[in-house]
């Protein structure tokens, strides 16, 4: 009789465990509540502007590529992407730009000679991110803490063996500061906290591992738009039998002692399936799809990373000081950290990440026009009045952007959409709004994060950015990949 396994969920780790599973042999079923695929990874098309509306940086891509390998598949076939030649441009209130160019050697130069600190910094600390890249991979980003047999493996062993390297008792700040002492410097690499949705004043500095993907690694771009590798998966599974639902939410898996039986929808009481997979935020998982199954409250109970407000802008005027990914940083990171994460709020002065398709994939906006993404780190959702801190930080925002790039933007703004925390607890059940799951502003976040199958239920797995090993777009897909050796 042919096995089969109900996905919940169809973000980028759902796909991803969508199609290691029908490898397997299996019948796979991928259930959507939305009307299209792809989780927070959407786009958006108006008035001659196409958005991507999620994340925005590709690193890693091999772990795309592997899903089509899996099958014998050609991922040029399927989608493709380039290198960024210049991953990030950096402005500062003082009028300072730096170019983060992804020749190492070319951003080492850049930085000695626009900053206090020197190429030979820059390449310690290289060195040192890529060290302890390669200590924690084998420990948990490419392994399950839950499995005891893990603990046997040399890769785990000498992993632990090397735990002290990894500055756990550092924090993201303090490790930064060991390397750099130029206060632009620090406010480059302190950001990558943001990645995660964590404070570096707090989190720990092995955290400083998301750096070396993007420098080390490279930044990568999808010639098409981010939105294409959500379309690349989709025909991918497709090609491999797995079959869609999408406008079908899921309101319970179905259990039976203590094993997976199937799963149930607003029409249908219970669908029989061997296996599950919950791509879905694991707070909601718990909270609305095992109404009988025990909260694991350590779990569940944990902090929430920070959010984001974003607006979505068609501008008739193209700005050619931006780049792909640009970031105007606030004049007092300190100030901003402590308002997003203390009091919950979104700072005077915010730091702007601005991403525009449109100067890699030329027909994402109309001729002579950009499509801006412009975000800001936000508090989750604690009940804030969302609707006054969207036009306050509009104001701010337009303001910043005025005053550092020496323009008047918003008489180029000719479409506007926005989200606000609010919005993604209510559009991606995600608890609280929180973009990242769980905060990582604890040294030992990445054991207090829920493992990609469940102890108590037979049958039943997780993966997404709220499970093991975390969030970000990478860590989503090594989350599919774990569960994979977990999946039985």
């Amino acid at each position: 009789m042919e096995k089969t396994c109900a996905v919940i969920g169809s973000g980028i780790a759902g796909l991803a465990a969508a199609i290691r599973i029908a490898a397997k042999g299996y019948k796979v079923v991928v259930f959507e509540a939305n009307s299209y695929p792809g989780g927070k990874i959407r786009q958006q098309f108006a008035k001659g502007y196409r958005f991507d509306m999620g994340p925005s940086v590709l690193m890693l891509p091999n772990l795309i590529d592997e899903l089509f390998s899996l099958h014998n598949k050609n991922p040029r076939d399927y989608f493709s992407y380039s290198p960024i030649e210049t991953s990030f441009k950096y402005f500062f209130e003082d009028g300072l730009v730096i170019n983060a160019y992804a020749d190492v050697e070319k951003f080492g130069r850049e930085i000695e000679s626009k900053t206090t600190d020197t190429k030979a910094d820059f390449d310690n600390y290289r060195q040192d991110i890529e060290e302890k890249y390669r200590i924690t991979s084998g420990v948990f980003i490419e392994n399950s803490l839950h499995v005891f047999k893990n603990y046997l493996s040399w890769k785990m062993v000498s992993g632990f063996l090397n735990i002290h390297k990894i500055d756990s008792f550092k924090t993201m700040n303090e490790g930064n500061r060991r390397f750099f002492k130029d206060p632009h410097m620090l406010q480059i690499f302190n950001n990558y906290a943001t990645y995660v949705g964590s404070n570096p004043y707090v989190a720990p500095a092995t955290l400083n591992v998301i750096q070396h993907l993007e420098i080390n690694l490279g930044a990568y771009m999808p010639d098409k738009g981010i939105y294409s590798m959500v379309e690349a998966l989709v025909r991918l599974a497709k090609d491999v039998g797995v079959s869609f639902r999408l406008n079908t939410r899921v309101t319970e898996i179905v259990t039976k002692e203590n094993r997976v039986v199937g799963i149930a929808t607003i029409v249908e009481s219970c669908i029989p399936f061997d296996r599950v997979v919950s791509n879905m935020d694991i707070y909601f998982t718990y909270k609305k799809l095992l109404p009988k199954v025990k909260l694991p409250k350590r779990i569940i109970n944990q902090p929430k990373s920070s959010s984001i407000m974003a607006f979505y802008w068609g501008v008739n005027k193209e700005h050619p000081q931006l780049g792909i990914h640009s970031m105007l940083f606030s004049a007092k990171e300190r100030d901003e950290y402590d308002a997003v994460f203390e009091n919950q709020t979104i700072y005077r002065d915010p730091t702007l990440y601005i991403f525009i398709t449109s100067k890699h994939v030329k027909s994402d906006a109309p001729p002579g026009c950009e499509n801006w993404f412009v975000l800001t780190t936000a508090p989750n959702d604690q009940g804030q009045d969302w609707n006054s801190l969207l036009q306050e930080t509009r104001k701010n925002t337009i303001a910043k952007i005025n005053r550092v790039l020496h323009t008047d933007i918003e008489q180029h703004i000719e479409f506007e959409d926005m989200l606000t925390p609010a919005m993604i607890r209510d559009n991606y059940s995600s608890a609280f709004g929180a973009v990242y799951g769980n905060s990582s502003n604890s040294k030992f976040a990445a054991f207090f994060r829920h493992a990609n199958f469940s102890k108590k239920i037979k049958g039943l797995f997780f993966v997404g950015g709220s499970v093991h090993p975390g969030p970000g777009l990478p860590m989503c897909l090594n989350s599919a990949k774990i569960m994979d050796k977990v999946f039985k």
